[in-house]
């Protein structure tokens, strides 16, 4: 999966979303720490999960660096990054249940959160609006 990044609203949930140019999805929740995780396009894309590698709580992520991978029963795919920054929790309930990523990618299937270096990184992402015209423009 490559990276892609957006702020405004994400097509399945109210909460604001970023997307880089990828399937990577970072939503602010509080202040400079922000909600990672994938689009719903993206799990549909990648078919039921069965694994998903994560950084540690400490790890520094750089925007567009690998921070993981995903397993699917169709490939393994990689996580890229869409902000910089210091991962401070891990959705350590992916480990016994990957398929949450499924069943909730704006939810219950967030992967990490990281305190962000730099808030105004999320500037340059698409909104949940320009993400999906990417998503249709690419698809044709």
């Amino acid at each position: 999966m490559s990276t892609s990044t957006s702020r405004g609203t994400s097509p399945r949930s109210a909460s604001p979303t970023t997307l880089r140019k990828s399937s990577v999805t970072s939503s602010s929740s509080k202040g400079d720490v922000a909600t990672i995780g994938i689009t719903d396009y993206a799990q549909k894309e990648l078919g039921d999960v069965v694994f998903v590698e994560l950084p540690t709580v400490g790890s520094q992520l750089e925007a567009a660096d690998e921070l993981g991978s995903i397993e699917s029963v169709k490939a393994v795919s990689e996580l890229f990054a869409p902000v910089t920054g210091e991962v401070v929790e891990v959705n350590e309930a992916l480990k016994e249940k990957p398929e949450l990523v499924n069943t909730d990618p704006y939810g219950d299937g967030w992967m990490i959160k990281v305190r962000l270096s730099d808030p105004t990184e999320v500037d340059e992402l698409m909104t949940a609006e320009e993400y999906e015209e990417y998503v249709e423009t690419e698809s044709h």
